[in-house]
């Protein structure tokens, strides 16, 4: 391999799918642009003794962005939709909860640079959520007890819809880091 080392690739790889985690925490599509990145490296990089990640790898972090998928919507969705919630207090939580993990981080980088940033991103999500999922209820013509009941489920779910949507993609990148390193 003529340029830069194979290690040097896998190096930004994992630099790569750190962004890709780091966008999952901001309620972007981090976890597919940790597949992106994996299935280019094992399509494209390979070491002269033919090693690099692997399909089985590649495969791996495929099914464990398909789990998050499935995880953050189940775990997200479950409480608010326990409470009654409707599809329009749902949709706005899911917009306010993107709107809210920007505007959490831009806040919480004042206070405290690195680490209000993260959490700014993910109690501002779950505070995008719950405005949202109030203002879904309202506009529909629920009480305000109905309200902040769905609310409130909707902040829950989505903290915890977060966490095993993080959980899943440092599994993934604990696994195409790995694999590229030492396969």
């Amino acid at each position: 391999m003529s340029g830069p080392s194979y290690y040097t690739i896998a190096t930004l790889l994992t630099v790569g799918n750190l962004l890709g985690f780091v966008g999952t925490i901001f309620a972007l599509p981090g976890n597919w642009l940790i597949v992106l990145l994996t299935a280019l490296f094992a399509l494209f990089v390979h070491t002269e003794s033919g090693g690099g990640v692997t399909w089985l790898g590649c495969g791996a972090v495929i099914a464990l962005a398909a789990l998050g998928e499935v995880l953050e919507f189940a775990v997200g969705a479950a409480g608010a939709a326990k409470q009654g919630a409707s599809r329009r207090a749902m949709a706005l939580a899911t917009v306010g909860a993107m709107v809210g993990s920007m505007a959490g981080s831009a806040g919480g980088s004042v206070i405290v640079p690195v680490v209000g940033t993260i959490l700014g991103a993910i109690f501002g999500g779950a505070a995008g959520a719950f405005l949202g999922a109030i203002g879904g209820e309202y506009w529909r013509g629920s009480d305000h007890q109905k309200g902040f009941a769905v609310g409130t489920a909707a902040f829950v779910g989505r903290l915890l819809g977060t966490g095993a949507k993080l959980i899943v993609a440092a599994s993934m990148v604990v696994i195409a880091t790995i694999d590229a390193f030492w396969n």
